[in-house]
């Protein structure tokens, strides 16, 4: 196998490759003015060994991932039976390098696209025949080790023995729930999961909760992982972002309700610009300080962004799935989770815009 972009979803991925005992490629580009060549790879590489939670299941199965680079080492996906590219979510960077790829690559082989949002559709635009064949979609979640769910997306001309393939490798060998998805917009766990931290992050700022707060409302309570938003997007990249919302808003009708509640964040534009990108970067919407010799979890004030040490908020409530206590709570932690709800909800069952005649609805579902 081969992946070629070695961020943090394509390092993950390659990584997990490699728990399945397959020997596994790891290319990405060649850095501007770089003494080594292969640097983001082989960089990518030395960190699975320390990263937490840890990518590979055991620190041998690095030997399986051999790293190069795209200038110099793009002939080594001519040995490679399936080829996933998870690049930047850029339609017109991954058109390139799928034509590169088409190049290289061994008739029959089986290319994929990591993409969160942009349907196959556009991503074969220009593309041969041949390649549009041997093409699908693959949308891990990301650390791929642990997350099980694995998004198929198929297009018109996809071979079905390459889906067929595409979905016993990753069910059997990877450990995958493969679930097949719609030639759509965010296919269908982004569909509903941007729009749900595109709320989550909008309406914490504007009614003025602090990170821990907005996390421990948007997180066990509402069936979701304990880091929250705030803290998937430190695991995710908060610089990765920008580029899914563009895509989204590239794609979606005129009349979405995303159109209608994404705002661009001078705020996460300036932690970007300066490094805080979450988990791979200096720091994010929380980060790791050393105070007297002890490592300090520190959560950033979305006022001021000035850091301080992280604060445990208790909501007084079971942690286990409970939204109607949740959303029925007189006070700014009720308002915060049944704004989110409510769009959730207004997305899903308004299937007609505008959606602002469905409100009367969604205040008889609240009471």
């Amino acid at each position: 196998m081969a992946v070629i972009g070695a961020g943090v979803m394509g390092a993950g991925i390659a990584a997990h490759v490699a728990n399945s005992g397959t020997p596994v490629v790891l290319l990405d580009v060649v850095p501007n003015g770089a003494s080594k060549r292969s640097v983001l790879a082989e960089t990518a590489v030395k960190n699975m060994l320390k990263a937490n939670p840890a990518p590979l299941m055991h620190k041998q199965n690095v030997n399986l991932i051999k790293t190069g680079n795209l200038d110099d080492d793009l002939g080594m996906l001519a040995e490679c039976d399936l080829i996933i590219e998870a690049v930047i979510e850029n339609l017109e960077i991954k058109q390139v390098l799928d034509k590169q790829i088409d190049t290289v690559r061994k008739a029959g082989s089986i290319i994929t696209s990591n993409t969160s949002t942009i349907p196959l559709a556009k991503l074969m635009n220009g593309l041969t025949d041949d390649f549009a064949r041997d093409f699908a979609i693959t949308h891990f979640f990301n650390p791929p080790r642990y997350l099980r769910l694995l998004e198929v997306v198929a297009g018109p001309h996809t071979r079905t023995d390459a889906v067929t393939a595409l979905q016993t490798f990753c069910d059997r060998a990877l450990g995958k729930s493969v679930v097949h998805c719609k030639d759509t917009p965010g296919f269908i766990a982004n569909r509903i999961g941007i729009l749900w931290t595109t709320c989550a992050i909008r309406f914490a700022f504007e009614d003025q909760l602090t990170v821990e707060e907005a996390d421990a409302i948007v997180g066990r309570p509402m069936g979701i992982p304990k880091t929250g938003v705030f803290g998937l997007m430190d695991l995710v990249g908060i610089d990765l972002q920008p580029h899914v919302s563009a895509s989204m808003l590239s794609s979606l009708p005129s009349q979405d309700m995303f159109r209608d509640l994404h705002q661009d964040s001078e705020f996460i534009a300036h932690m970007i610009r300066e490094g805080y990108t979450g988990r791979k970067g200096k720091g994010g919407f929380y980060r790791m300080n050393k105070k007297e010799g002890k490592k300090v979890l520190e959560a950033i004030n979305l006022t001021t962004q000035d850091y301080s040490s992280s604060k445990k908020i208790d909501l007084n409530i079971d942690e286990k799935i409970n939204l109607k206590e949740l959303v029925s709570r007189n006070d700014k932690y009720g308002e915060y989770a049944w704004s989110i709800i409510s769009k959730i909800i207004l997305d899903l069952f308004s299937s007609d815009p505008p959606y602002s005649s469905s409100l009367l609805l969604i205040d008889e579902l609240k009471n």
